[in-house]
């Protein structure tokens, strides 16, 4: 993970080199622990969640204290799970590793664990683009999500770049009571800004 990832002025995350974003789901309800810049160290707000062949990130309508985004990489994201509770709404739970620079020590670092809770409509079709998404990400990747203390060498959470999404886009089950934008062409940018890696600068593509 990431906390506050570098954003457009629309609140779109400023792509990675080659990242091809897949959906966008407004009105969703997100969690997570272990955030140092919101009270508590626990965020709890709504926003709007964006799915991308490399990662997920969810975008704040209203900061918490600092913090007003949140990227979570596919490759580190482990113990998925869809729950349909009967007295509350649909959600997705899970766990996801951090991002750690490569001069840090992972130790200093923990696991985050998240929920997705969608309140506005269905979600007929995020949650299956979700999970066959990461799925993918693993399987073409060859890489199995582990918890921290097994993902020794570290894995460049940017090699997820590498997975067709394509087909999925195209063949996915629209849900006519899901509000989920999918992106059968790429957003327009607000600029050519584009990253090369989670801890640098973004610099202009051309």
């Amino acid at each position: 993970m990431a906390e506050n990832p570098q954003l457009f002025g629309n609140g779109m995350p400023v792509p990675f080199y080659g990242e091809m974003f897949v959906l966008a789901r407004d009105g969703v309800e997100f969690h997570v622990d272990k955030i140092p810049s919101a009270p508590g160290g626990h965020a709890k707000t709504k926003g709007t969640i964006y799915l991308s062949n490399i990662r997920m990130v969810f975008v704040a309508s209203k900061p918490v204290g600092n913090f007003f985004a949140f990227d979570m990489p596919l490759l580190y994201v482990h113990g998925e799970k869809f729950n349909q509770p009967i007295f509350h709404c649909n959600n997705i739970s899970g766990f996801v590793e951090p991002v750690v620079p490569e001069n840090q020590n992972r130790a200093l670092y923990s696991t985050h664990t998240f929920k997705i809770l969608f309140k506005e409509g269905g979600c007929g079709t995020f949650v299956p683009l979700f999970l066959n998404l990461v799925a993918s990400v693993r399987r073409y990747n060859q890489f199995e999500a582990q918890s921290a203390a097994n993902m020794a060498p570290r894995v460049d959470p940017l090699q997820a770049v590498q997975t067709p999404v394509d087909d999925m886009m195209r063949h996915a089950y629209v849900d006519p009571n899901d509000p989920t934008k999918i992106f059968l062409q790429q957003p327009a940018p607000e600029s050519q800004l584009r990253r090369r890696n989670y801890h640098g600068p973004a610099d202009n593509a051309y």
